[in-house]
């Protein structure tokens, strides 16, 4: 089924029209107010790890955020945050943990960094509950495959706990970026539990060999197939009958980027639906196999 879907309002009557009990994100940010303001001034002016960069659509009060998330019937859904120094990922862990306490929809979440403390801190927000990392190559600027960071990747393999990977050149290339880290990396983790965000665009064929390669790697739709993407970086037609098999095996997970998107939610809740592969595909994507993760 598809439909037209051209605002906010319309996606619970979405939701709905699919039997869908409701939305699970695994890319939302949620920031410390003073560090979000940098990320929109960041995204609203563009710059090197940016390019031109673009309007920010919902630079709201949290309250506002958290109220448009829920009245769209989004259930579920991350704090992601990320560190673009030594010194910072820690007290992330900090904010991001206490926010998911205090927001009963949101699924613990956590960051790290390459540093000499970040086993231990790493290891504490497992412990305090964290169920879900993310990591930035681009703005980290360092490469997965350092051996100091072995001993989290490993930890994180065993714990089974999912982490999703902004690994691809976009918007811009830089840093240990593209499949080859990532390869790399899980020659040596195997069973790590990695979500390559926006499903590896611009390299979306290697980084789908990955995903069809190991069990335990997924990708998510973050900004995929909107309007905004497929001018610069399209999906491959050829790619789509790959993209339904690993959707219904439970390899693609909803992601959206939110609030630091160029469209509204339900833009990108269109643009997945505009692919016509099927109810059950969409509800494997925007419900179950995120529900499986987190």
């Amino acid at each position: 089924m598809v439909t037209e879907l051209h605002s906010d309002v319309e996606v619970p009557a979405w939701l709905a029209a699919r039997g869908l009990p409701g939305l699970i994100d695994i890319h939302v940010h949620f920031l410390p107010d003073r560090m979000q303001r940098r990320v929109w001034h960041h995204f609203n002016h563009g710059g090197p790890l940016l390019g031109n960069g673009w309007k920010v659509e919902y630079q709201w009060p949290v309250e506002q955020r958290l109220a448009r998330l829920r009245e769209m019937g989004v259930t579920r859904f991350t704090a992601l945050a990320y560190a673009h120094k030594p010194g910072m990922a820690a007290d992330l862990n900090t904010w991001t943990l206490d926010f998911a306490r205090r927001t009963p929809e949101c699924v613990p979440s956590a960051t790290f960094y390459p540093e000499p403390d970040a086993p231990s801190y790493v290891r504490r927000a497992i412990e305090a509950g964290a169920r879900v990392f993310k990591i930035h190559l681009q703005v980290g600027g360092f490469d997965p495959r350092l051996p100091e960071l072995d001993p989290i990747w490993g930890l994180l393999a065993e714990a089974g706990i999912p982490v999703v990977t902004h690994a691809s050149s976009v918007p811009v290339p830089g840093g240990c970026v593209g499949p080859e880290p990532v390869a790399g990396l899980l020659r040596r983790h195997p069973r790590l539990r990695l979500v390559v965000a926006h499903l590896g665009m611009p390299e979306y064929e290697p980084f789908f060999e990955l995903a069809e390669r190991y069990e335990r790697v997924a990708l998510d739709t973050t900004m995929a197939f909107t309007d905004f993407s497929e001018l610069g970086m399209p999906f491959p037609a050829a790619l789509r009958p790959a993209l339904r098999e690993l959707g219904l095996a439970g390899k693609v997970v909803l992601g959206s980027d939110f609030p630091n998107i160029p469209h509204p939610y339900a833009h990108q809740l269109q643009a997945l639906d505009r692919l016509e592969l099927g109810d059950e595909w969409v509800r494997a994507v925007c419900w179950r196999n995120g529900s499986d993760m987190v």
